[in-house]
């Protein structure tokens, strides 16, 4: 075990080298430029017409959602800010979304993006090991070890499954059938879904959805007042953002 675990390490560290991994800075140069393309040229990206056969829910479930953030999430996330100071935020941000590695690089290996499995398993290793269990990010230095995120609803996408019908899910937000289904699959490969003990996964849960909250608040007013129709506007920009994110 600690023979392979040495193994692994040292790959990791080689995949570091400079020159050792120029097709891999080149390929993040093209995805790069893809993205930005992409971002230039929104006007002229297909429209993503998503079916919404359940509006008068989905209606309710966003004044829903709309009421609990201002009511619950938000006061919630400004306590926590209030106690928690930025480091050690920053620190439980970090923790969590390491934690989270095996769920982005089980999705790159389903499409096919060996490179970028590879990228996200030593960027686990790596910051599992220099970072502290995570809890610090030297990985973020090397553009290499900073591979696009995956998700199963991306991995189902790419399958050609269609969107099926669109969803405002309770607390989750914007989302379509597919994505759902993207959502239980990635539950099957998180950590958390295997900790014995119900209370500490939630906890574990609710922690992320605060922690990360506080570094967002503000953004959710600043979209909703720049909208004319905030429910069209919302849904409009998610199915674009997933459009963007299963074709980069």
């Amino acid at each position: 075990m600690k023979k392979t675990a040495t193994i692994l390490i040292l790959s990791c560290i080689l995949f570091l080298l400079p020159g050792f991994n120029a097709h891999s800075a080149d390929s993040s140069a093209a995805q790069t430029s893809s993205s930005d393309e992409l971002d230039y040229m929104n006007d002229a990206e297909p429209q993503v017409i998503v079916a919404d056969p359940l509006f008068r829910l989905n209606s309710a479930v966003f004044e829903f959602n709309d009421k609990l953030y201002f009511w619950v999430l938000k006061p919630i996330a400004q306590g926590y800010i209030a106690v928690v100071p930025t480091p050690v935020r920053r620190g439980v941000k970090n923790f969590l979304h390491n934690f989270g590695s095996p769920v982005r690089t089980v999705n790159c290996f389903l499409q096919g993006k060996m490179e970028a499995a590879a990228s996200e398993m030593c960027r686990f290793v790596y910051n599992t090991t220099f970072g502290i269990l995570g809890f610090m990010d030297p990985a973020k230095d090397f553009p290499h070890l900073n591979p696009h995120e995956e998700d199963f609803g991306q991995t189902l996408g790419l399958f050609g499954v269609d969107n099926g019908i669109y969803l405002v899910l309770p607390i989750i937000g914007p989302s379509t059938l597919r994505d759902s289904l993207g959502m239980v699959g990635d539950y099957f490969i998180t950590p958390t879904a295997y900790i014995e003990t119900n209370a500490l996964a939630w906890a574990l849960k609710a922690e992320e959805a605060v922690n990360d909250l506080s570094f967002r608040i503000g953004e959710y007013e600043d979209l909703k007042d720049a909208a004319i129709e905030p429910y069209l506007s919302f849904k409009d920009g998610y199915l674009q953002y997933r459009y963007k994110k299963i074709n980069q």
